[in-house]
């Protein structure tokens, strides 16, 4: 199947679809990855992120950001504040700066409570001191649902879309999935069958510099999550397969099941694994 490479947002991409995609729809694509970087990326002096991060005021992001932002008010929610969009200066303390200095700059911070340092309106943020936004959590999520989007209005209705383990699946058979083993890539601790729907993935080993230092936090305490060194969740789209997968290593499945439909699976740091009743797939012992 021919297949669309490219670099973005920090991360590899890889499209599949039946035919080859015309130049103008690779090239919207692209474009598209852009505009999100340059509105979301905390790493780049040109972005609205950055703006946010140097002033208080009110500020007008994409119309995309609607969606996002709503899912992080539910996430919040659930998560008793674990999962927040505002804990970029708590990865900053850590080390994972703009610079990539990647050295510890003082005790952990807990993030800013997204429920009363900004007050937002659709897209708009209003922000009542500087605050420095990292949409990690669902951001590359999102962004993958908004590359299908471009490819169905382009006439593509049956794709995969890979953005380094973000996976969308459109329109066509089931596909197995294996979930890769954080401490073997070479190994899979089981495998999901997907048809349409997105599985997102999500693990402690990855951005990794310091003893203990990784880029899954609590917002509440500024601190890296510890007990869950790995999960997977399966969700219709992939910004709320994305932003689930972040949210299981703080919050019990049953409180999150509450609001979201999902599966997913979730690995401990003592080698035990846990699954949803209703997982499309298996574990291996």
């Amino acid at each position: 199947m021919p297949e669309f490479r490219f670099s973005g947002i920090g991360t590899r991409w890889s499209i599949e679809t039946p035919d080859p995609l015309a130049e103008e729809v690779r090239d919207s694509i692209l474009d598209r990855v852009e505009s999100f970087d340059r509105a979301y990326s905390r790493f780049r002096p040109d972005s609205l992120v950055t703006a946010v991060a140097s002033r208080a005021g009110r500020y007008e992001f994409p119309a995309d950001a609607d969606p996002l932002f709503s899912l992080y008010d539910g996430l919040h929610e659930s998560s008793s504040g674990a999962v927040t969009p505002l804990v970029g200066r708590s990865l900053e303390r850590l080390g994972y700066d703009a610079q990539y200095s990647l050295r510890r700059g003082g005790d952990d911070l807990p993030a800013p409570d997204w429920r009363t340092s900004v007050e937002r309106e659709g897209a708009v943020l209003t922000v009542r001191e500087p605050v420095l936004i990292d949409v990690g959590a669902a951001g590359k999520g999102y962004l993958v649902d908004l590359v299908g989007e471009l490819l169905a209005e382009a006439g593509v209705h049956r794709f995969t879309v890979d953005a380094s383990g973000d996976l969308l699946f459109r329109g066509g058979d089931e596909q197995r999935v294996a979930l890769e083993h954080p401490f073997d890539p070479d190994l899979a601790i089981g495998v999901v069958t997907l048809g349409d729907g997105s599985v997102c993935s999500s693990g402690s080993n990855r951005r990794v510099w310091g003893e203990g230092l990784h880029h899954i936090l609590d917002g509440r305490t500024g601190h890296p999550a510890g007990d869950v060194i790995a999960t997977w969740a399966i969700a219709e789209s992939a910004m709320v397969a994305d932003g689930l997968a972040t949210a299981l290593f703080f919050t019990e499945p049953a409180r999150l099941v509450e609001t979201f439909e999902f599966d997913y699976v979730r690995m401990f740091a003592s080698g035990r694994a846990q699954r949803s009743a209703g997982l499309p797939g298996e574990l291996f012992s």
